[in-house]
């Protein structure tokens, strides 16, 4: 599911709706994607895959789009990415619990070490751990903010 790494690595700051975002690609996938509030990033490469990127994000949050394109490559454990290949199984829209997550990865008992994967996730919003939320029905966590996790399950909703 996910791409191999190659060594190029290029960044580019993405004004969105809900707040300056760093992404960053090598020559083949994009390799991380999160919320950046008030750092400073002085490098913006117009490398394909992050002007492409920007477009399905501006895609996204006018809601044209629910599923990207874009190649990933996040870097982790074994454990981290088959979590996270688990979480692009999720449609658009929708909700799981960290339990049920745990369920589709294939561990049931293993809802604390999802829930803690889905925390280290490097490319938010494509891979969609905004998606999870507890068992109880609150909103649970994400590093992103616990407002932006409500601001992208209300646009997937309406």
């Amino acid at each position: 599911m996910f791409s191999q790494v190659s060594s190029s690595c290029y960044s580019r700051t993405i004004e969105t709706p809900i707040g300056r975002i760093l992404a960053k690609a090598n020559d083949d996938a994009l390799t991380y994607l999160d919320f950046i509030d008030d750092k400073v990033v002085d490098e913006n490469s117009n490398h394909h895959l992050l002007i492409e990127l920007e477009t399905e994000l501006r895609e996204y949050f006018a809601k044209k789009r629910q599923v990207f394109k874009i190649p990933l490559s996040p870097s982790g454990t074994a454990f981290q990415t088959g979590v996270w290949a688990t979480l692009c199984t999720i449609p658009y829209g929708l909700t799981l619990s960290y339990a049920d997550e745990a369920k589709r990865f294939g561990n049931p008992k293993a809802t604390r070490a999802v829930a803690n994967a889905n925390g280290k996730n490097p490319i938010s919003i494509l891979i969609p751990c905004h998606r999870v939320i507890s068992s109880n029905g609150s909103i649970g966590g994400y590093s992103g903010g616990l407002w932006r996790k409500e601001f992208l399950l209300s646009l997937e909703k309406e």
